[in-house]
């Protein structure tokens, strides 16, 4: 299945032409591959009609490129790519199979392998760069476990240090006053003594 991009190479419109680069330029950066069709270009007549009949006009009464097409599927214009795009569903948008798609396990072990290799040689696309910032959050996650783990221990610590502190003092605090309480006792033993 390929995507299919329909455009219009010399139009007077720079909407038109901002919406067709911005589409482009979105594909090349997720390292999507799709094929460019001009409708302008001499011998393309048939292409035009096939993706004004096959496509939903907006405001227009024919609909404006771009047109995303996948194979003979209809997508969506700009705004439909715009919004998958924002929300984070372009390849449903664009109706790829993903790596998750388990239906089809050849495909998906060697795109899996392919971006094994993409990951190693440090070029990520931003696809995978989303993936690597899950993978890092999971890493920040368990640091900060292993974190507050430490830091309990610590605290722990710091309070077996004070009870023991606490205990010593306490300890010291008995120990003299049973010294005080024993020269009282025998300050009144020698009172005793002298009455």
């Amino acid at each position: 299945m390929v995507v299919k991009v329909y455009i219009s190479g010399i139009s007077g419109n720079k909407e038109v032409k901002k919406r067709q680069q911005r589409v482009m330029m979105i594909l090349d950066s997720k390292n999507v591959e799709y094929e460019v069709i001009d409708i302008t270009e001499p011998g393309k007549e048939d292409d035009k009609e096939y993706m004004q009949s096959m496509s939903n006009a907006r405001d227009n009464k024919h609909p404006l490129p771009p047109q995303i097409f996948n194979d003979e599927d209809y997508c969506g214009d700009y705004e439909d790519f715009d919004l998958a795009n924002e929300i984070d569903e372009l390849e449903k948008f664009l109706k790829v199979i993903s790596l998750g798609d388990s239906s089809v396990e050849g495909t998906v072990d060697q795109d899996t392998e392919v971006h094994r290799d993409v990951r190693q040689n440090g070029n990520t696309s931003s696809r995978e760069a989303s993936t690597d910032k899950d993978v890092s959050g999971v890493h920040s996650e368990s640091e900060m476990n292993e974190r507050q783990h430490s830091t309990m221990e610590d605290t722990e610590d710091q309070s077996k240090t004070v009870d023991d502190e606490l205990s010593t003092k306490s300890q010291a605090e008995d120990g003299e006053m049973d010294d005080s309480i024993d020269k009282n006792e025998e300050k009144s033993d020698d009172q005793e003594k002298e009455e």
